[in-house]
């Protein structure tokens, strides 16, 4: 996904509400949220004082849905929609943001990746049981005694 920034040009197609949830993914409800609590800057109204949004917004608003599921709460993405409004001066801040972010995502892509290690072991030990290859025995249920089978894990 290319992310970059949408040039202001006087012929920008504009959207509805409705329209603007189909775009982004998000509900009525949040959208109205994120307008509400300052993360749309620069969002216009129509005459009948209706949102109006256009491609900016769009992409805008794109953005804060992947820096949420990056992890970023609604008051760093209001810190970090502020720093932005201050234009080129506030870069080196953002990127010290993303790049914790990232840093976090990586411990937790890490932990991720060994919780299907994981999985994938267990999976291979059932598979190994029911076809006769491993005796079953259990960590939570004694097999000794009347089981055939063993099972070395939980």
């Amino acid at each position: 996904m290319a992310i970059t920034a949408v040039p202001l040009h006087k012929n920008m197609k504009t959207y509805t509400m409705k329209q603007a949830c189909k775009l982004t993914g998000m509900n009525y409800e949040a959208l109205k949220f994120y307008c509400n609590s300052g993360l749309v800057p620069g969002l216009k109204r129509d005459q009948n004082n209706r949102r109006v949004f256009d491609e900016r917004c769009i992409a805008w608003i794109n953005g804060l849905t992947c820096l949420k599921r990056c992890g970023l709460g609604i008051k760093e993405m209001r810190h970090y929609t502020q720093l932005c409004l201050e234009g080129e001066s506030s870069i080196p801040e953002r990127q010290e943001i993303l790049a914790e972010k990232r840093e976090h995502l990586e411990t937790q892509l890490e932990e991720l990746r060994k919780a299907i290690a994981y999985i994938d072991e267990k999976q291979r030990f059932y598979a190994d049981v029911t076809a006769g290859r491993t005796a079953y025995c259990s960590n939570v249920i004694d097999t000794t005694q009347s089981d055939r089978f063993r099972d070395n894990s939980i």
